[in-house]
This record gives C-alpha cells, sequence and structure tokens, in this order.
C-alpha cells in the first residue's frame, strides 16, 4: 500500500515537473511582463500617424544606437536569468515596435528576445509590420495595435497574421 503511494506520488511529481518546464518554455517566448510591460512614445499619437509611423523610413529618425542596446541586452540577459549569453542570439527588441509608437530607448519596451525560438525575433518582425499598415490603413487603432502586441504578441499574431500560430524556424 505504501510503495503505491509512493508511486503515485512520484508520478504527479514528475508530471508536475514537466508541466512547469513546459509552460516555462513557451513564457520564454515572451517577455516577463513585470520588467517589460512596453512603453509607448508620447510623441506618436492617433492624430498624427501620417505624420510619424505611416511615412516610410521615420523609425530610423528615432532608433537608439547599437551602443546603446548592446549595452542594455548584455544587463537584461543577465536580469532574464538566460543560459544562453551569447549576443548574437538575441535581438534586443522593442515589446510595443517602433513602427506602433513604441518608446525607443524605455527599458521598460526593450528585452532580449531569442531569435532561434518557434515564436522567435524575426517572427514578430512580420506582426509588427502588419499591424502597422492595419493602422496606416485605418483598420485598427494605433491603441489597439499598442495593447495587442504589449499584452501578449504570440495571441496578436495568431489574430492577425496566421491562426495556426507561429511558423517553425530553422535551426542554424
Amino acid at each position: 500500500m505504501l510503495g503505491a503511494r509512493r508511486d503515485r506520488v512520484k508520478k504527479f511529481s514528475l508530471g508536475l515537473a514537466v508541466l512547469l518546464l513546459a509552460s516555462g518554455t513557451a513564457l520564454a517566448r515572451l517577455p516577463n511582463h513585470t520588467r517589460t510591460p512596453g512603453a509607448t512614445n508620447p510623441g506618436v499619437t492617433q492624430e498624427n500617424i501620417h505624420e510619424t509611423i505611416c511615412v516610410s523610413g521615420w523609425t530610423k529618425t528615432i532608433r537608439p544606437p547599437s551602443s546603446y542596446t548592446n549595452n542594455l541586452k548584455k544587463q537584461q540577459i543577465k536580469e532574464y536569468r538566460y543560459t544562453e549569453k551569447r549576443l548574437a542570439e538575441f535581438e534586443e527588441d522593442h515589446l510595443i515596435s517602433l513602427q506602433l509608437g513604441g518608446n525607443p530607448t524605455d527599458p521598460k519596451n526593450l528585452w532580449p528576445e531569442p531569435y532561434r525560438i518557434k515564436c522567435g525575433a524575426r517572427i514578430k518582425d512580420v506582426l509588427e509590420t502588419k499591424l502597422k499598415r492595419m493602422v496606416c490603413d485605418g483598420k485598427i487603432t494605433l491603441k489597439q495595435a499598442q495593447q495587442a502586441i504589449a499584452k501578449n504578441w504570440i495571441a496578436a499574431y495568431k489574430k492577425y497574421v496566421d491562426k495556426e500560430g507561429c511558423p517553425n524556424v530553422d535551426e542554424e
């Protein structure tokens, strides 16, 4: 009787550990919302999108220098406790992208997003461009786009780009 109970406890513990590991992996695709809740650029409003985000090349005028983002990336890789430490494996990404009126330099809008995961940095770029086009075409508001990407960009990807979710990423 005691042996059977011990076996059930072991199986439950193993199942719980697997579940926790799996959920941790899924959550790693999204930024920690305490550290990176997203921040908007106060200079971008719904009223001026056709003078800011909808103008080709506008984000180049506000993009922070790589010296700033690389230093922040090093710091945040430590804070996020990533086991991977190579800077080239991450994009210091704006949660609310510059093309959606995200704040260019606020650390609350930047995080080291891995490249080589199913829903990684390159996949998020597709969503950012899609949402920008929708905002500029008047299909959704700037605020709707900002909220969707800040809350859960993977869910937004499924809603606006591909209901099947992120495509597989080739491992290099």
